[in-house]
């Protein structure tokens, strides 16, 4: 038996397309892009977040010579969201990049470890995570829910 699981997405095609809170996170993404430390690939990566509470969280990839204690964006936003706001949900986040070695003009997604941190999240708070994926130009994908990115993914719920 074959079944399907399926995937939507909105592309928006320009920034000025985009409602006035979606407009903010995007920008705020785009712009602290240069606040990450990414001194090896050159692939800044950075996360803007709006919790339930109305406050923005931010977040930057931190690389390190030990590639594996490196941290993405969006997990840094997440740690930070916890910390400083604990118990608030977050409800949407925009990720952006600029790629020092090409060009960053095409929506980016999170790796296979954020995803999961963003599922864990929304497992969490029963609380989907709206994402807007973007680069420094061009268009902007918009997923409703993280979890659409991690199809059969591994939850609390498995544990049980």
């Amino acid at each position: 038996m074959i079944q399907e699981i399926p995937f939507r997405y909105e592309i928006v095609s320009d920034f000025d397309l985009l409602t006035s809170a979606d407009a903010l996170l995007v920008k705020e993404a785009r712009l602290i892009t240069d606040q990450s430390y990414a001194p090896y690939s050159n692939f800044h990566v950075a996360a803007a977040g709006l919790l339930m509470n109305g406050a923005i969280v931010r977040g930057t990839n931190q690389e390190n010579a030990s590639y594996p204690v490196s941290i993405c964006a969006e997990r840094v936003l997440l740690s930070a969201a916890a910390s400083l706001y604990p118990g608030i949900a977050l409800v949407s986040m925009a990720i952006s990049y600029r790629n020092m070695k090409g060009s960053s003009n095409r929506p980016i997604t999170p790796c296979g470890v954020c995803r999961q941190s963003l599922v864990e999240h929304q497992h969490h708070f029963h609380q989907s995570i709206r994402l807007l994926l973007t680069g420094q130009i061009g268009e902007i994908y918009i997923i409703e829910d993280a979890a659409s990115l991690l199809p059969l993914g591994f939850t609390a719920d498995d544990m049980k």
